[in-house]
């Protein structure tokens, strides 16, 4: 490999292989996300002249990726054997490639994927909770379970990657405010509002009783496929930051301006037609939501689709060296990988803390108030 103190020998991002990443994720003998069991440490300045793929290294050990969405859980439901410790090359993920990747975090969505026959259901939602649950006991080396913002910095700190239940389907809570205490319950951080039938025409009363009982339990808003008159009316009802958590098109540029006044995060997703597309989608949020309103979503996984060289997780590390070869500060990275998620969890647990004591738990049923 060439010298590392010879920005002008090392391999370029756009010719970057495979095997550069992992010879590059090897500098200094650690992984990107670090040794299980050490905590973070800052990494030494590289300077501006070196190489945008070692600087994106180097950078992700102190500031992993949240990855807002995943799609293993329901393919995991399918294989019969697996080993995601190991590494599994059936998949887009597995935790040898999360931690050469750079990825802190995860959210594992409770959600069949796209195209899918049968309306979402209680019970396969269950289902995926308990898969999840028993993954991550299957892998105590590399994952870690995390219910809120302090657990998601301990698992960092103590080098593991944090997994999040969710987003689950709105449609699967039977139009009950009492199964979505329950799944909380369960630990279900994440909703998606879209393809509920108390989202029609925007929302309904009851959508917005639902987005308050959210708010009030410290469950997340994701608005990731609602029409954008559900997007603009859940902006204006939440007490909580929302996030889009798997957002592949430009979101309209008057619900942008409204997120960055929500404080919440467009997690953009690496299916773009081209790495640089992506990064262009990123842009945009950037510079018309503001950069503490852009996250990255890997959506792998989900048979969807990915930009060649973010064919798995492990290639994210490309990603963000376009971005810093863009001219990206690396403090706004940051934000991008990590920061701002945390700041959406951390602001979402407040505004629950906050509503608790004012407001009981809801016992309305749609049917009393979208007659």
């Amino acid at each position: 490999m060439a010298d590392l103190h010879d920005a002008s020998s090392l391999t370029t991002v756009e010719s970057a292989g495979p095997e550069d990443l992992d010879e590059l994720n090897d500098l200094d003998g650690l992984e990107v996300l670090g040794e299980p069991g050490a905590a973070a440490s800052a990494p030494p300045d590289p300077g501006p002249s070196a190489d945008p793929l070692v600087r994106a290294t180097r950078l992700l050990r102190t500031h992993p990726v949240i990855d807002g969405y995943s799609g293993l859980a329901p393919v995991l439901q399918s294989m019969h054997w697996y080993d995601l410790e190991a590494g599994e090359s059936l998949l887009e993920t597995d935790v040898p490639r999360l931690r050469r990747g750079g990825v802190g975090a995860q959210f594992w969505s409770l959600q069949a994927p796209a195209g899918s026959a049968g309306s979402p259901s209680l019970g396969a939602t269950v289902e995926l909770i308990d898969l999840v649950r028993a993954t991550v006991a299957d892998c105590p080396e590399g994952l870690r379970l995390a219910l809120g913002a302090d657990e998601l910095a301990d698992s960092r700190n103590r080098g593991r990657i944090a997994a999040l239940l969710g987003p689950m389907s709105g449609e699967a809570l039977g139009d009950s405010l009492a199964v979505l205490r329950a799944v909380y319950a369960l630990g279900v951080r994440s909703v998606t509002l879209a393809g509920a039938r108390w989202t029609q025409g925007g929302l309904t009363p009851f959508g917005h009783e639902m987005v308050r009982e959210m708010n009030r339990l410290g469950v997340l808003v994701d608005l990731s496929g609602c029409t954008t008159d559900t997007m603009r009316r859940a902006l204006t009802i939440t007490r909580a930051p929302v996030v889009f958590s798997h957002q592949a098109e430009p979101l309209p540029d008057d619900v942008l301006h409204a997120l960055r006044g929500n404080h919440g995060v467009c997690m953009v997703s690496c299916t773009a037609g081209t790495l640089p597309a992506t990064a262009d989608l990123l842009d945009h949020v950037r510079e018309t939501a503001g950069p503490e309103a852009v996250a990255i979503s890997g959506a792998y996984d989900t048979g969807l689709p990915h930009a060649p060289g973010l064919n798995d997780v492990s290639c994210l590390p490309r990603l963000i060296a376009e971005l810093l070869e863009r001219g990206w500060p690396e403090s706004e990275v940051m934000g991008l990988t990590w920061s701002n998620m945390a700041r959406v969890l951390r602001g979402t647990e407040f505004a629950a803390r906050a509503a608790q004591p004012r407001r009981a738990p809801s016992r309305a049923a749609i049917g009393a108030l979208d007659l």
